[in-house]
Parts: structure tokens; C-alpha cells; sequence
């Protein structure tokens, strides 16, 4: 059984962050959070997925979102890998797989065949009142990005009518 399923409010954390700050999710709280993670700084595949969620950015801040991409590789790592692709959002440091194990993306995944201890790219959105509300695991990167945005934009459309603003 997963430690967050849909619908599950996602437990409080707090992590290091670019930036030199640390990011408690709970101050997010009243915003839409896309949490993406994914294996290694500077990946082809890697980089794909960021400069897509850092070229949609201004539609996700539309949208009433923040962006945080998550790996197991040092501040000091992210903070270069940011810098040089320009995102806009900040990257979390998970050196301890605390967030990792949180959200269950750990997997046994074959490189040059051997079993190794990786990250499976994986994407999460949390709504405005800290609930899980969708997941994408085994992410694949191209249209993913559009696959989270529209997904949002949905989730986003329903809460208005739900929750109307006076």
C-alpha cells in the first residue's frame, strides 16, 4: 500500500532547497504544488523535463501552481543545473530519500545491466488545500510537461466552480 494515495492529504515536509532556503510544504498551502521528481542533474532526459516545466512556467503561475523538481543530487549540483538550464522554480535536495520514500518513487531499475537503486520519474500535483489529487509514475518526458498542465488546468476550472470567489 502507498504512503500517499489519492485524495490523502501529503504529509508536512520540509526540504533544502536552491537558493540557499528550505522549503515547508505547508507554506504552499492555498497554491496548486507540482512536485516532480527525477533521476540526475544534467541527463539528457532530465534536462528535457525541466526546460519544458521552465518554458510553461509563466502558465503554471497562471494557474495559481508553484514547481519544485526533486532529486537525490547535492544543493551545490542543483544550483548549477539551474542556473545553467535558467529554471525558474527551485530543485530540492533529497540526499536521504526522505522525500523519495514519502512519495514511494525509489525503484530497482536495470543499468547496463545491473540492478541499481534509482529514482523513477515521477510527478505529483497537490491541490490547494494540500491533497493529492494526481500522480504520474514511469513518466515518459515527451508531452508530459502539457500532460501536468492540462491536468491542472482542469483541476483548477472545477475548484472555481466549486469554491467561487465572492
Amino acid at each position: 500500500m502507498s504512503l500517499i494515495n489519492i485524495s490523502d492529504t501529503v504529509t508536512d515536509f520540509v526540504a533544502l532547497s536552491t537558493g540557499d532556503k528550505s522549503i515547508n510544504l505547508s507554506d504552499y498551502l492555498g497554491q496548486y504544488i507540482v512536485i516532480y521528481f527525477y533521476p540526475k542533474d544534467n541527463t539528457p532526459g532530465c534536462t528535457q523535463e525541466g526546460i519544458a516545466f521552465r518554458d510553461a512556467h509563466e502558465q503554471f503561475t497562471a494557474l495559481n501552481a508553484v514547481i519544485f523538481g526533486v532529486s537525490r543530487d547535492s544543493i551545490k549540483m542543483h544550483e548549477s543545473f539551474k542556473a545553467k538550464q535558467t529554471f525558474p522554480f527551485d530543485l530540492l535536495s533529497d540526499p536521504d530519500e526522505v522525500l523519495c520514500n514519502l512519495f514511494e518513487v525509489i525503484k530497482m531499475k536495470a543499468m547496463y545491466g545491473k540492478q541499481v537503486r534509482g529514482i523513477e520519474r515521477s510527478t505529483f500535483l497537490i491541490d490547494t488545500n494540500g491533497l493529492l489529487i494526481h500522480e504520474w509514475r514511469k513518466v515518459k518526458v515527451k508531452n508530459h510537461c502539457e500532460d501536468v498542465l492540462n491536468v491542472l488546468s482542469t483541476a483548477s476550472k472545477i475548484s472555481s466552480l466549486i469554491n467561487p470567489k465572492n
